[in-house]
């Protein structure tokens, strides 16, 4: 009798752990984020990216190549997130600024978000995940 009670808790305990894993795997999604119309393959691209309270949440490296780079995160939760990026054609993992304090690599940021005078605010950039999304994004030389 004993032995039933056991194995019967062992299945449902199983169960349980299965049901909770499918939960969690659907709660999980991916950015993908393309960068196009890049001036030159030198370099690299350079993202930071951003939760809703404007907290680092991650950082990547991406390959050019055909003037264009594709960055992925995967397992990202569903949120408000945000990030910004830039061309670091030189590879000296910094944005270059001429006299004036102006860019001299390409920058942008999520949304596409317009830039006046000077950076457009993090509501801006802001954006939702709910499933698995592609971004593409054009930067400002």
């Amino acid at each position: 009798m004993k032995s039933r009670i056991k194995n019967s808790r062992k299945i449902v305990l199983t169960c349980f752990i299965i049901c909770l894993n499918t939960v969690f795997s659907f709660a999980q999604n991916k950015l993908t984020i393309e960068i196009q119309n890049l001036r030159s393959n030198k370099g690299q691209i350079l993202l930071a990216l951003f939760n809703e309270n404007k907290e680092k949440i991650g950082g990547e490296y991406g390959k050019i190549e055909n003037k264009k780079c594709i960055i992925i995160f995967e397992n990202i939760s569903k949120g408000n997130y945000a990030f910004r990026y830039f061309h670091d054609e030189n590879n000296n993992d910094e944005l270059d600024l001429n006299w004036l304090g102006i860019p001299k690599e390409g920058y942008g940021f999520s949304n596409n978000a317009v830039i006046k005078f000077g950076p457009p605010s993090f509501e801006e950039w802001l954006f939702p995940i709910n499933e698995n999304i592609k971004m593409i994004c054009l930067p400002r030389y």
